[in-house]
């Protein structure tokens, strides 16, 4: 809104002093009586009585300052003068009527309101004090924009000589004025509750009531705005709205013609949501902590966020920091290619257990496979596989060499630097240089340092499949942070095999269900939380033709058993 310069700003409370009186009231009742009409009762200018006016004086008195400020400028002299502060009430007469563009006002229902209320007691420490009597009245104005409407009040109170005023404050002009506002009439902006969040299609609008997961999210992309592009502006609309001394909107008073909000398009996609919404409701899960994201792999664009029975937590979706599990095998895996030349067929005896730098390690499985491959330790999980050759190839020597964390954030785009957009938030990845080896060789795993969300997982996932990295982003247009280095489309390849594999060879009810799906691939993670009472969180991801998503169940007994089915019901979704 153009509100310009303000005339005034509305002014000050009634100052009390020792004798009991009112001292900006005291000074003026020679200019009061003058200014009055003959017909109007004369105000107040002697110690204030202890009863308040009789009703038929104090409407005679509010209707005689109504009169005047009926009269227009010309006459708010004669009617600030009947308040017990008149400079604070003329400039304030004169700042409503700029304000608001003012071309006529009038008055009517005047009628005393019961019951009456007590004012303050005088400095002198009386314990009696002065009573009003409330007067009512309905306000009409002639404004720019059109006519306004609203209720209004002055409390009366009089002298012991019996003589009275309109006690003066800001809400005599409109009841919601406080010291130090104005009214101004112009141009009203759209608020963030008028802004409609659209799916990616951009027609379906998102709401918290169909979309519960994307309550928090819709009112961030609400206050933020989009990207370059994803906007629609909007239009203001026209009213009345209360502002403080420095302009700034404090609330809107009247509205004559509605603000049309802006739309801002999302990437979600409405169908994948809604699936999104029921999966994490499965009745499989016995009502544990889930939460799950879905990626178009060929562009990063977030397709669905959802969550349930998180509590506190909020959205473990987006920012969730907790170990990945065995689905960090995708980047150890694609460490081995890179940095020590591995291939999907290069051997990784499976043993039952193993000892690295100090710290015994085990598989879910009791059975040892002297004979695995890289390919066949990824398809069942194999921890020792993974720790034995990770260690030996990319650990070496009395320290990490760091070659896990970069190919995290080189390769997989993991670096800490993630903006998805529209003002909402997400936990970066965690995948550090291990402090000491036992970290080492458990960040191998998923577990020692790493952290990660399902958003994480989708995106390792999206990154293989697409054969290079893309940021995930929520709003079209958003500016996505390339990797620092492209992933070598053999590489690509060999991960691709594996996550087949682990697809089809998997055991398990999940894979059972991913494994019919085209060119699916999948990993899945199981993580150890807490030292004392350890319990397990069930991690999985996976990718088809279509999406790469990421799925976590906080309790999960197996990522397989518990997270699995997420994730095939959106992988399912999109076939």
């Amino acid at each position: 809104m153009n509100r310009g310069a303000k005339s005034a700003v509305i002014g000050s409370a009634v100052v009390l002093l020792g004798a009991g009186g009112y001292g900006a009231y005291n000074v003026v009742h020679a200019v009061a009586n003058m200014a009055s009409s003959s017909s109007s009762p004369k105000v107040a200018s002697t110690a204030l009585a202890t009863t308040p006016p009789s009703s038929a004086e104090a409407v005679k008195r509010a209707q005689s300052f109504l009169d005047s400020w009926k009269s227009g400028p010309d006459h708010y002299t004669g009617a600030a003068s009947q308040t017990t502060d008149p400079g604070s009430a003329q400039d304030a007469l004169q700042a409503y009527a700029t304000g608001v563009k003012l071309s006529a006002i009038s008055f009517g229902d005047v009628a005393v309101a019961a019951p009456t209320s007590a004012l303050p007691a005088s400095a002198n420490g009386a314990n009696d004090p002065t009573l009003e009597t409330h007067v009512t009245f309905t306000v009409t104005a002639q404004v720019k924009g059109g006519t306004w409407s609203y209720p209004g009040s002055v409390d009366v109170i009089q002298s012991a000589g019996g003589l009275t005023s309109v006690n003066w404050a800001p809400s005599v002009l409109y009841p919601k004025l406080k010291s130090g506002d104005t009214l101004a009439a112009g141009t009203i902006p759209a608020d963030a509750a008028s802004v409609q969040v659209l799916a990616a299609d951009g027609k379906t609008v998102l709401t918290a009531a169909k979309y519960p997961s994307l309550a928090t999210i819709i009112s961030t992309i609400a206050q933020h705005g989009g990207s370059s592009g994803s906007t629609s502006a909007g239009s203001g609309g026209s009213g009345i709205e209360v502002v403080d001394s420095s302009n700034n909107p404090v609330s809107t008073a009247k509205v004559f013609t509605p603000a049309k909000g802006a739309s801002i398009r999302t990437t979600i996609d409405a169908s994948l949501q809604a699936k999104a919404e029921t999966a994490v409701r499965n009745s499989v899960l016995n009502n544990l902590p889930t939460a799950t994201v879905a990626l178009d792999w060929r562009t990063g664009r977030i397709l669905a966020i959802a969550y349930a029975n998180t509590g506190s937590a909020g959205n473990t979706a987006l920012e969730a920091a907790l170990a990945p599990g065995s689905t960090m095998k995708i980047i150890t895996a694609a460490a081995l290619f890179d940095k020590a030349g591995f291939s999907p067929s290069s051997p990784a005896p499976c043993p039952s257990t193993l000892a690295a730098a100090s710290r015994s390690f085990k598989n879910d499985f009791g059975s040892a496979y002297p004979n695995d491959t890289i390919r066949t330790a990824f398809a069942r999980s194999c921890n020792t596989a993974f720790i034995k050759q990770g260690f030996d190839k990319l650990v070496h020597g009395s320290s990490d060499t760091g070659a896990l964390a970069d190919e995290a954030a080189n390769v997989f785009g993991l670096n800490g630097s993630w903006s998805i957009g529209g003002g909402v938030h997400e936990t970066d990845a965690t995948v550090p240089k291990a402090p000491d080896l036992p970290t080492a060789a458990a960040d191998l795993i998923g577990q020692g340092n790493v952290l990660a969300n399902p958003l994480t997982l989708a995106s390792m996932a999206a990154t293989v499949r697409n054969g290079g990295f893309k940021q995930p982003i929520l709003i079209p247009g958003q500016a996505q942070t390339p990797a620092a280095q492209s992933i070598s489309s053999t590489t690509a390849s060999y991960l691709q095999t594996l996550m087949r594999a682990a697809a089809h060879d998997g055991e398990g009810t999940a894979f059972e269900r991913v494994h019919m799906y085209a060119n699916v691939g999948a990993k899945t993670g199981t993580s150890e939380v807490g030292t004392t009472n350890v319990t397990t969180n069930g991690w999985f991801t996976a990718y088809n033709d279509n999406i790469a998503v990421g799925a976590l169940v906080q309790g999960g007994s197996t990522g397989v058993s518990s997270a699995g089915y997420v994730a095939a019901a959106l992988l399912g979704a999109t076939e």
